[in-house]
């Protein structure tokens, strides 16, 4: 009954013919996509052509004739149309860390008087250590973070608050934050908003301008499949481009760059918010990956994102496996991301064997697994077929082999 059910659902999705272009591994059920998307067969031959064509034949002169100059601007306008924001908005660059280091200097920059960065206890680990360099290097007098349970923001901001830095999509438990109630609460106090969209963007609808979000970060890695460390992509509201202020003045934020002029001045627009040189080659991944969105509706994507995290907690309901996996995620589809997390005291030991037979999960410390479903290449099929072999793990104790006790360095 229920492999009959998940070929229907298979058959019948709408999204079922986009899997043929992304880069499959023979054997492979990929579950990871909240971590590194599957390679897109357009990014293998874009990458090709600009290393080949573009650098091999026509060198520096790529700069003006292939347009690399431009390609933070116009990779991040393709960006913005996946975040709910208009154009001239989001630059594509730098990573998430740096971004975020930048998008805080401009909000104590605005919010002058403040000193507070609250956060969540349980944000990305990251976030969190930016701004603790920036306490470190500015002073507790100009900046201090503090940090409550993610359910406590709203009621945490007062009026010595700067900004509120939060993840939209939990890392951890995939629980799914109401950004534009809580940016509400937060404009009501005079406080600013940063939110990361790591988990967020290309699977998630997001309206950032309407939910008048002052500025946002995330990566381009993940759901969004640009390749390992592709960069990351920054949002500023044009809101704040006339009074934006952040302290890495680079020559490709300068008003302009070429007139190598002794003393920087910055751009008046989101160009403000690049520093040093493009990496023209992962800026054309990130480019070429941001084409198969075209044409797709957000809507779509994200209602096959709740189908396949149902039919995944449906198919382990009536396995064994829901007897030992604990759901950290939330049950209502509604409020969780693209991915669902169980606690397992042997967590890490799971997730080996896993990959040991096919099935590529991922874990989170201290105890936890975590599978992150895309709706553009996951099959329902794939994932009755993953649920069998985590039963069969958990059955005959497969885990407990020696050879999954050893942990590597990136778990």
């Amino acid at each position: 009954m229920i492999k009959t059910s998940v070929a229907s659902l298979d058959n019948n999705d709408p999204l079922r013919e986009v899997a043929s272009q992304f880069h499959k591994p023979e054997g492979v059920i990929y579950l990871d996509g909240n971590s590194l998307g599957l390679m897109p067969h357009c990014v293998a031959k874009r990458i090709e052509t600009v290393t080949r064509e573009q650098w091999g034949n026509d060198l520096i002169a790529s700069w003006n004739k292939h347009h690399w100059i431009d390609l933070s601007r116009n990779v991040g306008d393709k960006i913005a149309s996946l975040l709910g924001a208009d154009y001239g908005q989001v630059a594509c660059c730098d990573s998430i860390s740096i971004n975020l280091f930048k998008v805080l200097c401009a909000a104590l920059s605005i919010n002058s008087e403040r000193k507070k960065i609250l956060s969540t206890e349980d944000n990305f680990p990251t976030d969190l250590y930016m701004v603790q360099g920036l306490e470190a290097l500015l002073g507790h007098h100009r900046c201090e973070l503090v940090m409550v349970e993610e359910g406590q923001l709203a009621e945490a901001v007062d009026e010595d608050t700067a900004a509120v830095l939060v993840t939209e999509v939990n890392f951890r438990t995939g629980n799914i934050v109401d950004i534009a109630g809580l940016t509400q609460v937060v404009h009501k106090h005079g406080a600013l908003v940063i939110v990361d969209l790591a988990h967020s963007a290309g699977v998630l609808p997001i309206a950032l301008d309407k939910h008048q979000i002052d500025f946002a970060v995330g990566c381009t890695y993940k759901y969004l499949n640009a390749g390992p460390g592709a960069p990351g992509f920054v949002y500023a509201s044009k809101r704040h481009h006339e009074k934006l202020v952040q302290p890495l003045f680079g020559w490709m934020g300068h008003a302009n760059g070429f007139a190598f002029s002794p003393l920087y001045s910055p751009a008046q627009d989101i160009n403000q918010m690049l520093v040093g040189t493009p990496p023209v080659i992962s800026l054309s991944a990130v480019d070429a990956a941001l084409d198969i969105y075209d044409g797709l509706s957000l809507d779509t994507i994200r209602n096959k994102s709740k189908q396949l995290t149902n039919v995944f907690l449906e198919l382990l309901k009536a396995s064994n496996a829901s007897k030992e996996l604990t759901c950290i995620s939330p049950l209502d589809a509604e409020r969780r991301g693209s991915q669902l997390s169980f606690e397992f005291e042997h967590a890490y030991a799971l997730c080996q064997a896993l990959i040991e037979v096919g099935v590529i999960a991922d874990f989170r410390a201290p105890n936890f697994i975590r599978f992150g479903v895309s709706p553009l290449y996951t099959h329902f099929h794939e994932l009755a077929e993953a649920v069998e072999k985590i039963n069969d793990i958990l059955v005959y104790k497969t885990y407990l082999a020696s050879r999954f006790q050893t942990r590597n360095k990136v778990t």
